[in-house]
């Protein structure tokens, strides 16, 4: 069983190791927008869930059949995980060809651009996450069909030292990708899938053929109450994953950019998530995965984070994610695990479909909350709507169980207290006393400030202010043509300066933006905000920058880039150098 933890070390560290990289090249290729990171990250999840569950159907299904060791199966799987290094950057590549062949050189951002990037990084990515997937339970198979395994709680087993590969997967790959860059780093990934693969056919030598058992497909588990536990590990899902984009919002007016906060938050969310699962193993007692007192303390637990990034409260930023994240997955580290071992008693067919389920929750987790959630409600009451199936369960009496009076006023006390929490903590936005907040699926944004002291904030991070050098880029940039212009490109719309600059020369004006709330501020900055972007002249698109530019065959006079500035004290002329380029109209 120590070789067993060994391989799942690994091979939770290179499945993260590719979902960092093949983000990055998937943004690459199709533009860095968020509906791409989310369309990845789906497809991810996708693939991990079907491969769990067609993996599981197979054991059952076929397990009698197999005349070999079943732990070849399981260093195949690895194998092919391997090759996906070579395959997917290729396939990454040919898929952006395809689409500039199919959709032309079109120059604005398109529903049918982002469903097409989608269903090519679909092809790219899940066959080899199906792979992934299917490491769980080719694994318990093979565990299941040697007698001297202890099975009823492999999966457990399994999922703390993956755990504990994907902590560094999340780490080490950022030190990988500076030295080998992300081909390089693809290919220490195969190496160690290679390796894997090897170490783990190895163990069959000299091992007798002949068939494996197959797992019961009757298996009832512990409880029995398959339902119950299905529904259990997909809230669970659903709210863990969902929780992550409120918990990026939230935290990064603390520790800054969102490639710190995300860091931060996975390093505290896996850590207590591998402690909680080590408790769950140690544990010797049996408990109860309905008990409704352990689940209770979720609604509470989930409504932390809360509590800990409330800007009256002075604590170190670090310690504010720690605080906020690690209770709660802890818990979840605890009970996720224990729901799954209890309920498949070690059959593989029910631990993937167990584990297929939790993954459609975090498939829908992110998606809920990135695209309705916060933009519809913002982080406060997303937080709250998904610890409601857990504060629910307070009125709910189990069948069959009869709770004790303690355990009732428990549970009440943990509800009072998790609505305490939603009803007397703050967001971030509260700082400021004259404010407008807009949400969307990109960004909090928040306008703020009065006179020439006004600033814009994205996600707590300050992105501009009022200042005469936002317009000279544009003017010095115009004047400086050996001819009149005749129109300009801005790309970054911030507080709508430069762009009100340019749309004064009476030229047609257009600007590209990542958040559609940036530009509906504009009259909070300028009066003639909604009359200009109403204007004949101006031309707003909603999209990735760099992608609009390679999409589009427009000649433009002059492209400005509006940066956000690395401080709040910028010389004007080092601002102009970098931010403008003049281009001849055949460029």
């Amino acid at each position: 069983m120590k070789r067993y933890f060994v391989f799942f070390f690994i091979s939770g560290f290179c499945s993260i190791l590719y979902e960092l990289v093949w983000l990055r090249l998937a943004m690459a290729q199709f533009g860095v927008t968020t509906g791409l990171v989310s369309i990845v990250l789906s497809m991810f999840m996708a693939g991990l869930g079907t491969g769990s569950w067609g993996a599981g159907i197979l054991a059952r299904r076929y397990g009698e059949r197999v005349s070999f060791p079943p732990l070849r199966l399981y260093a195949l799987a690895e194998l092919l995980i391997g090759c996906s290094s070579l395959a997917v950057p290729v396939q990454l590549l040919w898929g952006r060809r395809l689409l500039e062949s199919l959709t032309g050189t079109a120059g604005f951002s398109s529903v049918i651009y982002h469903l097409a990037s989608g269903a090519l990084v679909a092809l790219a990515v899940i066959p080899w996450c199906v792979c992934m997937g299917a490491t769980i339970p080719l694994a318990m198979f093979a565990i299941h069909s040697d007698t001297r395994n202890e099975t009823r709680r492999s999966f457990s087993f399994l999922y703390v030292s993956n755990v504990v590969g994907a902590i560094a997967g999340a780490i080490v790959p950022l030190f990988l990708i500076e030295l080998y860059g992300f081909h390089g780093t693809l290919r220490v990934g195969a190496v160690l899938n290679a390796a894997i693969a090897v170490g783990a056919f190895g163990l069959t030598v000299g091992q007798r053929g002949g068939s494996a058992p197959a797992p019961s497909r009757t298996a009832t588990g512990v409880h029995g109450q398959g339902k119950g536990a299905l529904v259990l590990l997909f809230i669970t899902g659903l709210a863990t994953m969902g929780m992550e984009v409120i918990w990026i919002r939230l935290f990064t007016p603390y520790l800054g950019p969102l490639v710190y906060s995300f860091a931060a938050i996975m390093a505290s969310y896996l850590s207590a998530t591998f402690v909680g699962s080590i408790v769950y193993r140690d544990s010797s007692c049996s408990r109860d995965p309905h008990s409704q007192p352990a689940w209770i303390l979720l609604a509470l637990l989930g409504l932390l984070p809360l509590l800990t990034s409330d800007p009256r409260f002075s604590l170190n930023a670090v310690l504010r994610v720690f605080l906020g994240v690690a209770p709660f997955a802890g818990v979840i580290g605890f009970l996720t695990p224990m729901l799954v071992d209890q309920w498949s008693a070690g059959d593989p067919d029910r631990a993937g479909r167990a584990y297929a389920v939790n993954v459609l929750g975090c498939i829908l987790g992110p998606l809920l909350s990135g695209f309705v959630l916060l933009p519809l409600v913002g982080e406060h009451v997303s937080m709250l709507l998904y610890v409601v199936p857990w504060i629910a369960m307070a009125s709910l009496r189990p069948k069959g169980v009869e709770l004790r009076i303690g355990a009732r006023i428990s549970a009440y006390a943990i509800v009072g207290a998790a609505l305490a929490v939603f009803f007397l903590t703050k967001d971030y936005e509260t700082l400021f006393p004259q404010r407008e907040v807009l949400r969307d699926s990109t960004a909090t944004v928040i306008a703020t400030g009065t006179g020439m002291k006004k600033q814009l904030l994205m996600n707590g991070v300050g992105m501009t202010y009022l200042t005469p050098v936002t317009k000279m880029m544009a003017h010095l940039t115009l004047a400086s043509l050996d001819q009149p212009p005749r129109n300009a490109l801005v790309i970054c719309f911030g507080m709508g300066t430069t762009y009100r600059s340019v749309i004064s020369w009476g030229i047609s004006a257009t600007t590209v933006e990542l958040s559609p709330s940036v530009p509906r501020l504009f009259s909070y900055y300028h009066d003639d905000g909604a009359e200009l972007l109403a204007s004949p002249l101006s031309h707003l698109v909603i999209d990735d920058g760099r992608r609009y530019l390679e999409r589009s065959t427009q000649k433009y006079d002059a492209i400005l880039l509006d940066p956000p500035p690395r401080s709040r004290l910028l010389e004007s002329a080092s601002c102009s150098r970098r931010s403008s380029m003049l281009l001849p109209r055949s460029t």
